[in-house]
């Protein structure tokens, strides 16, 4: 296993959070950003084309399916948080990523909800918006979470292992023989 910080805690189950190294949640959080995205798309759409239903329809669809995905991946980030140590930048990040995240997703439920019922119409401007802000907080969010994995690592790699991936195999052998023992013994 590859070597963490002395405060760095176990996930609760590598089975539910992906191993160490390759967590589930950042695959996950692909679901909800780009269910979101396309009901943005459908929701322009829905005013520029003559039968606007369809694609005002599948906007609230990809809503839907992007608050679902939202809960799948936020249960598997919980996992990832309960890893980190609390009091670190890291902690702080993951907490602020968390609070933003969960409240994009009751703002994108409460946009399929004022969306329900519509009818055949285009999208009308208030669930519009609401998309625009929601999305605007998960462009933010989205940066905490790459923070999160790019900058502070969590449950990626160690500084140990990143910088293994920087060393060309020349390099690696020569500090692979310079830290091995000498097998040589006093008498010889």
């Amino acid at each position: 296993m590859p070597e963490r910080g002395n405060d760095a805690k176990e996930p609760v189950s590598a089975l539910l959070a992906g191993p160490y190294g390759h967590p589930f949640h950042p695959i996950l959080v692909t679901v909800p950003i780009g269910a979101w995205v396309s009901s943005l798309v459908f929701d322009v759409a829905s005013h520029v084309v003559d039968d606007p239903g369809t694609l005002a329809t599948g906007a609230e669809w990809l809503i839907a399916i992007g608050v679902l995905g939202a809960l799948a991946a936020a249960t598997v980030g919980f996992l990832d948080l309960f890893t980190i140590p609390t009091g670190t930048p890291a902690h702080r990040t993951a907490i602020a990523h968390m609070a933003l995240n969960l409240a994009i997703t009751v703002g994108f439920a409460l946009d399929y909800l004022w969306r329900i019922g519509a009818g055949q119409r285009a999208t009308a401007l208030g669930p519009l918006v609401l998309s625009l802000v929601c999305l605007a907080g998960l462009a933010v969010s989205g940066a905490l979470g790459g923070k999160l994995a790019y900058h502070f690592g969590v449950r990626v790699a160690s500084e140990t292992v990143q910088a293994a991936g920087f060393q060309t195999a020349a390099g690696a052998r020569r500090r692979q023989a310079s830290s091995t023992p000498s097998t040589s013994s006093k008498g010889d």
